[in-house]
């Protein structure tokens, strides 16, 4: 998967959006390095948002209705799992785009490969809504909102973008020879 340009339709969330929002702790027990497993927690994800909120994912396919999730500060907080960032990406979310992230969420992003974590400098959610369309540019570090004239910088990323690009810090470390290529029975996605 590129991460060069994401195109996609956007969700938009609020500040502080959990890991509990974003997968229930009842679903840890699901192991993402099945097929299976992988495809159940894409189908789960956001499973904790209030019933108020649109949905998130289509029950015909088990994946979302959009690639990039927009929301304010503070997205990922809450407990340490990486189950989280993983459900997003197998749900087909490809960016998240927010103000602030939590650390360890932040990490997991990376760690994992399934999504990029986007900083923006202000919240976009004001500027935009629920299904419009945005292209990320992660080589030129900027988004181009719907009207395709303006444009948001966000905060450069260096080298993680590599390490999202190859789906993973294990991988990646394989990719630079840092780790032997070897047969295992762990699950690429």
């Amino acid at each position: 998967m590129s991460k060069k340009n994401i195109k996609g339709k956007v969700y938009i969330l609020g500040n502080n959006i959990n890991t509990d929002q974003i997968l229930t702790a009842e679903y840890m027990k699901i192991n993402p390095a099945t097929q299976e497993g992988y495809q159940e927690l894409g189908s789960l994800a956001m499973s904790g948002l209030s019933e108020n909120e649109l949905s998130f994912i289509d029950k015909s396919t088990g994946k979302s209705y959009y690639n990039i999730i927009v929301a304010g500060k503070n997205f990922g907080c809450g407990s340490s799992r990486e189950h989280a960032p993983i459900a997003l990406g197998a749900s087909g979310i490809k960016a998240v785009i927010a103000e602030s992230f939590a650390r360890i969420f932040f990490r997991n992003c990376i760690s994992t490969g399934e999504i990029l974590p986007v900083q923006v400098s202000q919240n976009l959610s004001k500027l935009l809504k629920t299904g419009d369309t945005l292209t990320i540019q992660a080589s030129d570090n900027r988004i181009i909102l719907p009207d395709n004239k303006n444009i948001i910088d966000f905060k450069d990323l260096g080298d993680l973008v590599q390490i999202v690009n190859a789906g993973g810090l294990f991988n990646y470390a394989r990719q630079i020879n840092k780790i032997p290529h070897t047969q295992n029975n762990l699950l690429v996605h």
